[in-house]
């Protein structure tokens, strides 16, 4: 091999993207048994290796040379070989202080709390000091501090999440709330699926800089690709790179009134965006084993909204997709936090006059302007952004990809 990532379990990994995209190198997964990591590092077939769980402590003494940095981290995750002799470096605390730096997240002379006492911690604590933090505070369930005494650390200014909690499958969990912090002046999230965990929303809604791990996750590969190669890669290209993940990553939601266009907007936009398309309504219907009008009918329009909510929870969570909702979706706000996790939220509007309300229970037994009035603030409050659906819908297409493109 020449340059891969080193793992026991590796399915999900985006190292092969991120790498392929940042250097001219071919790079792989090379997932591994325990039994097998010290003779592959004995006989030194590879020019470089990242490093993943569960080996960053395990390839330490397989070194020959470790770096001031990953020593005091106790972890490594990228090997070099320089003509037989390994090296090995930390390369995730140049991801966090390069998240840090570009969320606007300032550390020095700050207060900083970070959840989680696990290897990342100990990254996001070196990262801390390397910044200037004036008190770095590490919460676990378990230490002196922990999350009963949260109030001992109210005057926290940076707080930073290294625990899985809210890590998808698992979205919409939050390890704390920030209201036992009310002096945070910005948030960091490790996690990255989803792109806004429920700690990040909360975050959003108070005006906190914040940001997920995705550059840092971007931004330790192109460290360790630069360790590889002995090269630089600007900032430039590194955001280009992270850029182009989250494109690939988020999701494009469709909101609006009933028969503006969603669906077929959306099959359209998921054909030219290459993302999976979800009609929500649709996936409603398979579900019950009956089409809407009768679930309207035969159990009323409360119990079709909690078959919609969970519909939406479950196709929140996936990435990559083009989400079709149905007209009413805004009518619940617990609907707007799946929505949003993974998702910029388009509304799309039409002329009144030009909505059919065939087949459509709220639309036939409600007066079209009246729920126009109704649901406007509530499609507004959900959105990203609108787009008009009255001329062609190639053209509406377009604006979308268009103003989706700018974020």
């Amino acid at each position: 091999m020449e340059y891969g990532l080193l793992g026991e379990k590796l399915g999900h990994s985006f190292s092969p993207q991120l790498h392929n995209a940042l250097a001219d190198y071919d790079y792989r997964l090379y997932p591994t048994p325990p039994e097998a990591v010290e003779e592959l590092f004995r006989r030194r077939e590879f020019k470089g290796l990242n490093v993943t769980i569960p080996y960053k402590q395990t390839v330490i003494p397989l070194c020959d040379e470790v770096d001031p940095r990953a020593a005091a981290i106790g972890a490594v995750n990228t090997v070099v070989n320089r003509e037989g002799r390994l090296t090995g470096y930390n390369t995730d605390i140049d991801g966090l202080i390069y998240l840090a730096k570009r969320a606007g997240v300032e550390m020095a002379g700050k207060k900083v709390v970070i959840l989680g006492s696990g290897g990342t911690s100990r990254t996001a604590r070196a990262a801390a000091r390397e910044l200037g933090a004036a008190d770095v505070v590490v919460v676990s369930r378990h230490g002196e501090d922990n999350y009963e005494n949260l109030s001992r650390h109210a005057g926290a200014q940076v707080l930073i999440n290294t625990t899985p909690v809210g890590m998808y499958p698992n979205c919409g969990a939050a390890p704390v709330s920030l209201e036992a912090f009310p002096r945070l002046e910005g948030v960091l999230d490790v996690v990255y699926n989803p792109l806004r965990t429920a700690l990040l929303m909360e975050a959003e809604a108070w005006g906190i800089p914040c940001s997920c791990g995705l550059p840092m996750l971007a931004a330790q590969a192109r460290r360790a690709a630069e360790l590889f190669t002995g090269g630089r890669i600007p900032d430039h290209r590194l955001e280009e790179v992270i850029a182009g993940l989250a494109a690939r990553t988020r999701n494009v939601v469709l909101i609006g009134m009933p028969g503006c266009g969603k669906s077929a907007v959306g099959r359209a936009l998921a054909k030219r965006l290459g993302k999976t398309f979800v009609d929500l309504d649709a996936e409603i219907v398979r579900r019950a084993g009956r089409p809407i009008p009768d679930i309207f009918a035969r159990e009323g329009e409360d119990a079709f909204r909690a078959l919609e909510s969970q519909a939406v929870r479950e196709a929140g969570a996936r990435t990559g997709c083009v989400l079709s909702t149905g007209g009413g979706v805004v009518t619940r706000e617990e609907n707007y936090p799946p929505l949003h996790q993974n998702g910029v939220i388009v509304h799309i509007t039409r002329a009144l006059e030009l909505l059919p309300v065939n087949g459509r229970p709220v639309s036939q037994s409600t007066d079209l302007r009246e729920l126009w009035r109704r649901r406007e603030p509530l499609y507004q409050s959900f959105a990203d952004l609108t787009v008009d659906n009255n001329g062609p819908m190639e053209e509406t297409v377009q604006r979308i990809l268009e103003e989706v493109d700018r974020r």
